[in-house]
């Protein structure tokens, strides 16, 4: 399961925009990688009105928000729905709130759409990442971080 997500994480998500951008930036001919990540023609799966800067940070920067997205996405233990968006909850053995403000910090350099909600919950035990924002953002939201729509 594991080596699956992994793999999905390469080719979809906020780690593969990351790397996309990553690879992008200075480079006029798009490599096999980025040909590999790109969306399909005619992919309308993003919600219009929500677009990344690219250039909000630098290639070490981004390096080191793509390497903090992953760890994210792979610790995760449960997303709860939000009348506005999604909460990730974190073991704190696994993701700090330390290592989610970091990533807040940049992600909001490049996402400044999103309205991010850091929590401490159920004596420490308990790691919370909210994210919200306006109508739309929940399609966001499940697109670049691997969100399955609840019913």
């Amino acid at each position: 399961m594991k080596h699956e997500f992994r793999a999905t994480l390469r080719n979809y998500g906020i780690a593969g925009a990351a790397a996309l951008l990553m690879t992008t930036v200075g480079s006029a001919k798009p490599s096999q990688a980025q040909k590999a990540l790109a969306p399909a023609a005619g992919d309308q799966s993003m919600p219009s009105g929500f677009f990344c800067n690219a250039a909000a940070l630098n290639p070490s920067e981004r390096a080191f928000h793509l390497h903090l997205t992953e760890r994210l996405l792979a610790s995760r233990n449960a997303v709860v729905e939000l009348p506005k968006g999604y909460e990730f909850q974190f073991s704190p053995e696994d993701i700090s709130v330390a290592d989610v403000a970091q990533w807040v910090v940049a992600e909001e350099k490049c996402c400044p759409f999103l309205n991010f909600h850091i929590d401490l919950e159920k004596q420490g035990t308990l790691v919370c990442l909210g994210l919200t924002g306006a109508e739309g953002i929940k399609q966001f939201i499940r697109s670049e971080f691997w969100v399955r729509e609840q019913k």
